[in-house]
């Protein structure tokens, strides 16, 4: 029995290897991760027209999603670059202050900061009683 337990080894399995999935055991089952899976499958472009075919199959039924993904991606190595999101974060204590003050969720309280900018948020940080080295520290990341 063959046993996969991380991501890069399943992915490994569904693009190189191709193991019949009968050959894992229960325990690797658990490891297999559908979501993760299909995101990082995604990220070649490639695979994007078979990925959109296959999530739509119920995550749980994972030996059949990684019998198609076996039979459909051809066998080579590919390298799957993982895309992260170029927006930076804002601080989460900021937000957190901003929220309080308008009674709302942190969702929204980002939003907010958005369209009151740096001058908007003092204003609000200097109303709630928050020194002007504590809000420089704030502000900074916007």
């Amino acid at each position: 029995m063959i046993s996969p337990t991380t991501l890069f080894e399943w992915l490994n399995e569904i693009t190189v290897t191709k193991t019949p999935p009968e050959n894992f055991s229960e325990e690797s089952w658990d490891k297999f991760n559908s979501y993760m899976v299909h995101r990082y499958l995604s990220m070649y472009i490639g695979y994007i027209d078979i990925v959109n075919y296959v999530q739509k199959i119920n995550p749980t039924n994972k030996k059949q999603i990684y019998s198609i993904y076996r039979e459909m991606i051809p066998k080579q190595k590919v390298w799957l670059k993982y895309i992260k999101s170029q927006t930076p974060k804002k601080n989460a204590e900021l937000v957190e202050y901003v929220a309080d003050y308008f009674e709302c969720s942190l969702g929204e309280a980002d939003h907010y900061i958005d369209i009151l900018r740096e001058t908007g948020v003092r204003s609000i940080l200097w109303k709630m009683g928050i020194d002007e080295k504590e809000q420089n520290k704030l502000v900074k990341s916007l």
